[in-house]
């Protein structure tokens, strides 16, 4: 910590104090500092091994590209490490579904929908620039946005079907190449990666986002797909109250249009969002069907309430199963709901807390 503070305060030129580890990752360590003229700064540095150095490279270059996030304050290549300005103690959208008020968490989430529209919108034409930034941070280890990862999804899934010894509907391989293909061709915006509920700060300002670790332009779909599963990649997922995924996709879609008339078709528009919801079901199931047959654990270390990963599955597959223009996956969802979480006993995945007070949002248990 001390040599993080050191290298940090060289850059600005400033004396640095009180640190606060903000909890950081595997991959990177997070302070909140003092500067000598009484500023609160960020200060974030990375390990040396490949997801440190790829995820110091996406952020460097999603910060500076400046279209939302913190300002970017200062970059040193060789640690390496960011400072950023600290955006406060505002509290984030995971605070507001996980408590009371359904009115300000109807809002944070129309928000949060808006905001990532607008980004996408605004970004247009803008894949370049983000290039060329990331190249000047580059550490030598690819992108995520270079990773061919639904291939890879497609692949483990099929590897998953077969030790389970569940046979693999007819056409599924077909089916996953067409997903990975139709993805990679959408129109597309970018996105700091991991807009996930304790990624959105809601500050007076309007929502601020922060973590840029896997910053990059992906197809607008994969974005509009977290608002209908909702959020595809968190942990914080419960059921949302009826027609709430709708108005935050609708509030999303509303923005992206602007960039991409051609998503106000209602056929374009429901085929991407298919395969979006598809090709996010296909990654976490081989993320997190391994880790817990075993034995269920909840989604997140010290957060709660949280749902466990065999609930998060099942609502993941039971969501897919009703994809009916991807008949094979669809009968792939419904197989593993039979013969994997009929033999868990789930409680039902419950709603947010911040509707199920006003006794919305209550879910029911799958059935095959």
């Amino acid at each position: 910590m001390e040599s993080i503070l050191r290298t940090a305060a060289g850059l600005l030129d400033t004396e640095l104090s009180d640190p606060t580890d903000l909890g950081g990752s595997g991959r990177s360590t997070v302070l909140r500092c003092r500067s000598a003229d009484g500023r609160s700064v960020i200060v974030k540095a990375y390990v040396n091994e490949p997801d440190g150095l790829r995820s110091f490279a996406s952020e460097a270059a999603g910060l500076s590209l400046r279209l939302a996030g913190p300002e970017l304050l200062a970059v040193d290549l060789a640690v390496p490490l960011l400072v950023m300005e600290d955006l406060g103690k505002a509290p984030t959208l995971a605070d507001v579904l996980l408590a009371d008020d359904p009115d300000a968490a109807t809002e944070g989430l129309l928000t949060w929908a808006r905001s990532l529209g607008r980004l996408a919108a605004g970004s247009a034409g803008r894949h370049a620039d983000l290039m060329r930034l990331r190249s000047r941070y580059d550490k030598g280890v690819p992108s995520r946005e270079g990773e061919a990862w639904i291939g890879k999804g497609a692949t483990g899934l099929l590897a998953l079907l077969d030790a389970a010894e569940l046979p693999v509907p007819a056409g599924l391989a077909g089916e996953l190449e067409d997903i990975g293909s139709a993805v990679g061709s959408d129109p597309v915006g970018f996105t700091p990666g991991d807009t996930c509920p304790d990624n959105n700060l809601l500050t007076p300002d309007g929502l601020r986002l922060i973590d840029f670790e896997s910053a990059c332009f992906q197809s607008v779909f994969l974005t509009a797909a977290y608002c209908r599963m909702p959020f595809s990649t968190c942990w914080c997922v419960f059921r949302l109250p009826p027609g709430m995924a709708e108005r935050i996709e609708h509030a999303f879609r509303a923005e992206v249009v602007t960039a991409y008339p051609e998503l106000a078709d209602d056929a374009i528009w429901q085929a991407g969002v298919h395969r979006a919801i598809a090709a996010w079901t296909m990654d976490i199931t081989v993320l997190l069907l391994p880790r817990c047959l075993p034995a269920d654990m909840p989604m997140h270390r010290t957060r709660r309430p949280a749902p466990t990963m065999r609930q998060l599955l099942a609502y993941r597959w039971e969501t897919a199963r009703t994809l009916a223009e991807l008949p094979a996956f669809a009968a792939t969802m419904d197989l593993l709901l039979r013969e994997v979480a009929e033999t868990w006993d789930l409680p039902p995945l419950p709603g947010y807390p911040a509707f199920t007070e006003a006794g919305e949002g209550q879910g029911s248990r799958p059935r095959s």
